[in-house]
């Protein structure tokens, strides 16, 4: 720890504040929805982590002091988690290792900068606030330890969030992950519908659904007050990085891609066929833009004169909005009514999913032997094994699924430990004005008061 720190690791203040599991950031503007119920602690301890990453380069850094203070902005389960493993890394290597969740990262951090009292290592929630300060307060991992051996194992895609002027600042040590669709099992089986694992057979199920008369294909609600249209942005991040990888995704981001392209405009165009031909979404449209992203009812509704839906795309975040006794059974283990499978990818397209996580980065002047063996384990696929427990899902290939705490995590975890690509929320990614205008065109796509052409021209319109 570097000595400037020792007066903050005096004064600070213990603060947990909640998170969203999918969640795209920590700024006073809600993008996502609130935290879901915790799934329920692990039975088993993992093995212990006992042994540094092997880095022979560490030995040439300065000598520690013997702490090494971290901040981020974890709720209070994956703050007690992170820490535990911390502890326990710690005292294999004998290092004093402290976490400190604060209450609103995104300004705190730079709160902490300015006064000089930054830590060794922060927890970003998004790769822009990262990015953001990695210059002129950052050290290139490559600077601190091997960060060949994380990039081996992480899904791609998540080794290039955090890259500036062709440095890497940063690397994730938690995932949350969107491409999920979820499905009440006993209404499959009731119906005689079976799981696609295909584009193909996905179409297939949403046009029997409506020639059966049963239902609806899909809940597809946009609605969530102020930010109302961010889950109709996450279908579009969802086929563009299908569709065009993430080298597109990228620059669409950054705004070298406009929204009016021919790339941008299939995805719009695949969204519609999706969820605005007649009779994929009850109520069209209009009702998407009117109905809460949240409202999972339908998926327990019987019949379609209930309004019964028999899909529903989101984040893992979802069963927090679902019936009280829905979310008793799936604590329990009991998936009969609830379970997810991944969105499949469509022909030609590749897998990819869409996400959110939390990604670390080292601050100049704080380098030494012992925060360089506290960030290549936290770089690790060893660090989540007690997060998980809690609903973090590791962005490693290599991570035991074994770990994760009942069959609905692990699930979600191999399908993203499956995944070609991995894309950061892109639409958080993207600037303030162009985001907010990405909701408010998007929704207006969706609810028929604006053809793509015009949206895009919108939404354009606000790249500076």
């Amino acid at each position: 720890m570097n000595k400037k720190s020792m007066l903050w690791s005096v004064m600070s203040l213990f603060v947990l504040a909640s998170m969203l599991l999918a969640a795209c950031g920590g700024g006073a503007v809600a993008t996502e929805a609130p935290a879901a119920t915790e799934a329920p602690a692990a039975t088993e301890a993992p093995a212990a982590a006992t042994e540094a990453p092997a880095a022979e380069e560490v030995s040439a850094l300065p000598e520690g002091d013997g702490e090494v203070i971290i901040l981020g902005g974890y709720g209070e389960a994956d703050a007690a988690n992170f820490q535990q493993v911390l502890t326990e890394f710690g005292e294999a290597n004998g290092i004093k290792i402290t976490f400190t969740s604060l209450a609103s990262f995104d300004t705190d951090i730079k709160v902490k900068i300015e006064s000089g009292q930054e830590p060794d290592i922060a927890l970003w929630p998004q790769p822009g606030g990262l990015k953001d300060l990695a210059a002129d307060n950052l050290v290139p991992l490559a600077e601190v330890f091997d960060v060949t051996g994380p990039q081996s194992t992480l899904v791609p895609g998540w080794d290039q969030l955090a890259v500036v002027d062709g440095n890497l600042y940063g690397l994730p040590v938690s995932a949350n992950m969107k491409s999920l669709v979820f499905y009440n099992p006993s209404a499959f089986e009731a119906a005689g519908y079976a799981v696609p694992t295909s584009e193909a057979e996905l179409v297939a199920l949403e046009e029997q659904i409506k020639a059966d008369g049963t239902g609806f294909p899909w809940c597809a609600g946009i609605e969530s007050g102020g930010a109302t249209g961010w889950a109709f942005t996450d279908w579009m991040e969802q086929y563009v990085l299908m569709f065009h990888g993430p080298e597109a995704y990228a620059k669409w981001i950054s705004g070298e891609l406009d929204f009016a392209s021919p790339e941008i405009s299939q995805a719009a165009e695949y969204v519609s066929k999706r969820l605005l031909a007649e009779g994929q979404v009850n109520g069209g449209g209009l009702t998407m833009a009117t109905d809460s992203f949240g409202n999972t009812a339908p998926l327990f509704a019987n019949g379609k004169a209930e309004g019964q839906c028999f899909m529903m795309r989101q984040g893992s975040f979802i069963v927090g909005f679902m019936p009280e006794d829905i979310q008793a059974e799936a604590a329990a283990g009991d998936y009969s009514h609830i379970d997810a499978f991944p969105l499949p990818t469509p022909d030609g397209a590749q897998a990819g999913v869409i996400g959110g996580g939390d990604l670390f980065g080292v601050f100049q002047g704080h380098v030494d032997q012992d925060v360089a063996k506290v960030a290549a384990f936290i770089a690790s696929d060893e660090v989540l094994k007690y997060m998980v427990s809690a609903g973090a899902i590791s962005p490693h290939k290599t991570f035991d699924s074994a770990l994760y705490p009942n069959e609905l995590n692990r699930k979600i975890g191999e399908a993203m430990a499956a995944a070609a690509v991995f894309g950061f929320d892109g639409s958080d990614q993207m600037p303030a004005e162009v985001n907010a205008e990405f909701w408010a065109a998007g929704t207006d796509y969706v609810a028929g008061r604006a053809t793509w052409a015009e949206a895009a021209e919108r939404i354009d319109s606000k790249y500076p």
